[in-house]
């Protein structure tokens, strides 16, 4: 699933960026916070962030990760008028904050970034769709062997032990990307350990063995 700003024509990134004002957080940084007015938009020029939300009862939930090139806040700018989730970045990170009519404006004067910004919010709701149809009747080592794949796929880097699945998540954020609760991932992810399929750090998953967990994702229910 391709960012906001790839989709753009050659020169239109740049003409977008220029509208904004650039300015740099530091990791741990809520920009966005649910409930609050919303009156910008945000480009991730460099770095990642995770959009999470509180749940009915009480419960902190993570709902997606955006990485460089996505545009978040977009959808308070177009229709609700307020924010919906908190966003928080995970590293230092590089923003350009634009006012949500100067945003408009740019849409309205290049239509195909309208398209772009269709594709992208079709292909979310798409791609949310699918983890729920792929964790329907599935135990949760399953359904966690899946989503650190998929992160890896999005977010993943190489390192000695193997692959780190590049987003610094708690096992309760992990959780709420399968619909667990945190105990369950504790001994899914101590499961997946002791097979030396992953090794398990603070806020972080490393994938020892790609082809072993490969296998266990395709796994019948």
């Amino acid at each position: 699933m391709g960012t906001f700003l790839s989709r753009l024509p050659e020169a239109m990134p740049a003409e977008l960026v220029a509208l904004g004002t650039t300015l740099t957080a530091p990791d741990g940084t809520c920009f966005i916070r649910q409930g609050e007015p919303g009156t910008l938009i945000y480009l991730i020029l460099h770095g990642l962030v995770k959009i999470t939300t509180w749940a009915e009862n009480g419960e902190r939930a993570l709902l997606a990760v955006r990485v460089s090139g996505d545009v978040i806040g977009e959808m308070a700018i177009l229709g609700a008028g307020r924010r919906s989730a908190d966003v928080t970045t995970c590293g230092p990170t590089s923003l350009c904050a634009i006012r949500g009519a100067t945003f408009i404006g740019y849409l309205q004067r290049h239509p195909s970034a309208g398209f772009a910004l269709s594709g992208l919010l079709s292909d979310r709701l798409r791609w949310a769709n699918q983890r729920r149809l792929e964790f329907a009747g599935y135990d949760a080592e399953v359904c966690l062997a899946r989503i650190i794949l998929a992160l890896a796929a999005a977010h993943g880097r190489a390192v000695q032990e193997g692959m780190d699945i590049g987003v610094p998540l708690t096992q309760a954020e992990l959780g709420s990307l399968i619909g667990a609760k945190e105990p369950t991932v504790q001994k899914a992810l101590r499961s997946l350990a002791a097979r030396g399929l992953v090794l398990r750090r603070p806020r972080r998953v490393v994938i020892q063995d790609m082809d072993g967990l490969m296998k266990l994702a395709d796994s019948d229910p």
